[in-house]
């Protein structure tokens, strides 16, 4: 079993994962785990981390929240390396997804054992004269990314709760946009809305189950779409989405492909792995943003897509 390098923002979520590291390093320390704690300063950093532990043949493990998750994840697939979480946000929506436990110690017993391993789709996001940058859940654009931003932007509020605070602030000051999807090649659409989802994996938000059949290995990208109607429809969607029952809306569609470009009538931020992307801060009005699939682009050790939570359910 390669050694384990164990990349955590001290200062992160309030200082959550170096509350919850103690537990995890025990585990490993009974196990008789290899392993060695990096400190970051900021996701850029604990990309040169996870460099520096790819080239020594290590796993790269991230210790955080969905924000580390999905920057190491992303790490991790271009290097070609091997990769873990110890799950310690508010979030944890990939680890979720994955079937990674949620306590850090049961979770470093399973990095310890090094087994199973199994390969996971991720998304290639970017704009036209951009670099792509690789995601790990979802991709989210409208009333969800403003949220995003506002949760992100919250002190005050600890927990998953920022999420719902979030989101309601976010529909209270919102006001109709239009959006246009175009899929690998279907003809282009346009609709007022509330928001556009692109998913790689079911849960979004801490544990909201935004694309009940999404699944991280099936080499397809699952799109939820949420048309215009009265606030009180967007209210009604958010407290049907903890169980994925909000699809059954009259305003929801979903539908899947493999790429999917998008487009905003007005600058909007867009988000992804609740992280505003680098180059959609906002996006511009009319840029189109490519987001497609890469098909099996991360070697990960989660539990098997047998025991892990079945995504696909609804």
């Amino acid at each position: 079993m390669p050694g384990l390098t164990l990349i955590v923002n001290p200062t992160a979520g309030g200082g959550r994962a170096s509350q919850l590291l103690p537990d995890a390093t025990a585990a490993l320390d009974a196990a008789g785990a290899d392993y060695e704690i990096a400190e970051s300063a900021s996701l850029a950093h604990a990309g040169q981390l996870a460099a520096a532990a790819a080239a020594q043949g290590r796993v790269i493990v991230a210790v955080g929240g969905d924000g580390m998750a999905g920057a190491l994840a992303a790490a991790a697939s271009r290097l070609a390396g091997c990769y873990g979480i110890v799950p310690a946000g508010r979030g944890n929506d990939l680890a979720r997804v994955l079937g990674i436990p949620s306590d850090p110690a049961e979770a470093a017993r399973l990095l310890a054992h090094g087994a199973p391993v199994r390969q996971v789709d991720l998304i290639g996001v970017s704009v036209p004269g951009q670099p792509e940058v690789i995601v790990a859940g979802s991709v989210y654009a409208g009333v969800p990314s403003v949220a995003n931003t506002i949760a992100n932007e919250t002190r005050w509020v600890r927990g998953s709760a920022v999420y719902t605070l979030a989101a309601l602030r976010a529909v209270a000051r919102w006001h109709p946009v239009t959006f246009g999807v175009q899929g690998a090649a279907g003809e282009p659409r346009e609709f007022a809305g509330y928001a556009v989802v692109v998913a790689n994996s079911a849960y979004f938000g801490a544990g909201m189950k935004v694309a009940p059949p999404a699944r991280i290995d099936d080499g397809i990208l699952d799109l939820v779409l949420m048309r215009h109607g009265p606030k009180l429809a967007f209210l009604r969607a958010l407290a049907k989405i903890k169980d994925g029952s909000h699809v059954s809306l009259e305003q929801v569609s979903l539908d899947r492909d493999t790429e999917v470009t998008l487009t905003i009538s007005q600058d909007m931020p867009v988000a992804a792995d609740g992280e505003t992307l680098p180059f959609a801060a906002p996006l511009p009005a009319g840029t189109p943003l490519r987001i497609r699939v890469l098909r099996s682009a991360l070697t990960v050790i989660a539990p098997s897509p047998a025991e892990d939570e079945p995504a696909g359910a609804s």
